[in-house]
């Protein structure tokens, strides 16, 4: 059976155990066997983590070893997949780098806060957005500093709230995208600043069409080795 870990905490105001009781259910419904956890003290077993499909992380700031980042960052490029949203996966763990590199970005702002309206445009023929049409949300409009290898599923364009960024022009923010990482994919999605942003419609679909597909990968992944990645010292 599909092995999932779903690990939550960090800033409340993230309801994460909610978000994280919403992944469970996605996850169960599709026939996972999913533990979640309150501790990222599970990062602490590299043996274990390399036995998963799936790693989904809720975890806003606070903050991870280097050795702890260094043990998912082993199993995900051996197979496991990485999949998350909004700053329970790319505002998590600020000071450490290797895992915005893993993610592909790190939060910097939402001008406005909360309650912006704005929308989301679906920008690819990916399977993990076909036959969703843009939609408009209300919620935090993420400015993110991204990897410009990610492969950009949705974007928002950032001109419904001015401010100090205004005088360098909107851009079309990325909003969801995939990436790879070693044999892993890495699934990410700016949304889901509380529970019921993603609980239903269009943002819940596509999170869970992106846990799935991250979690597919490993069955892909195995039989293969990561030496041709691999080089003499530290990288992080």
């Amino acid at each position: 059976m599909t092995q999932a870990l779903i690990t939550w905490g960090g800033w409340d105001g993230h309801e994460p155990d909610k978000v994280a009781e919403i992944f469970r259910v996605m996850l169960e419904s599709a026939g996972m066997d999913v533990y979640v956890t309150d501790t990222v003290a599970v990062f602490d077993d590299p043996d274990y983590l390399q036995t998963l499909d799936l790693i989904v992380p809720v975890w806003t700031m606070s903050s991870l070893s280097r050795e702890a980042a260094g043990h998912v960052s082993e199993a995900v490029a051996r197979g496991t997949g990485l999949a998350g949203c909004h700053g329970g996966m790319c505002d998590a763990f600020r000071d450490n780098t290797l895992w915005q590199f893993m993610t592909g970005a790190n939060w910097v702002a939402h001008p406005g806060g909360d309650g912006v309206p704005h929308r989301v445009n679906i920008t690819s023929d990916d399977p993990l957005v076909a036959g969703l049409e843009d939609f408009d949300v209300s919620t935090e409009q993420y400015y993110l500093h991204v990897d410009p290898a990610n492969k950009v599923l949705a974007t928002t364009r950032t001109n419904v709230v001015t401010w100090y960024h205004s005088p360098n022009g909107s851009v079309d923010m990325p909003v969801a995208w995939t990436r790879s990482w070693g044999h892993g994919r890495v699934y990410y999605n700016a949304l889901g600043h509380q529970a019921n942003v993603i609980a239903d419609g269009p943002a819940h679909e596509m999170l869970r069409r992106g846990l799935l597909w991250a979690a597919e990968g490993k069955a892909l992944a195995a039989g293969q080795d990561v030496a041709q990645w691999q080089a003499e010292g530290n990288h992080f």
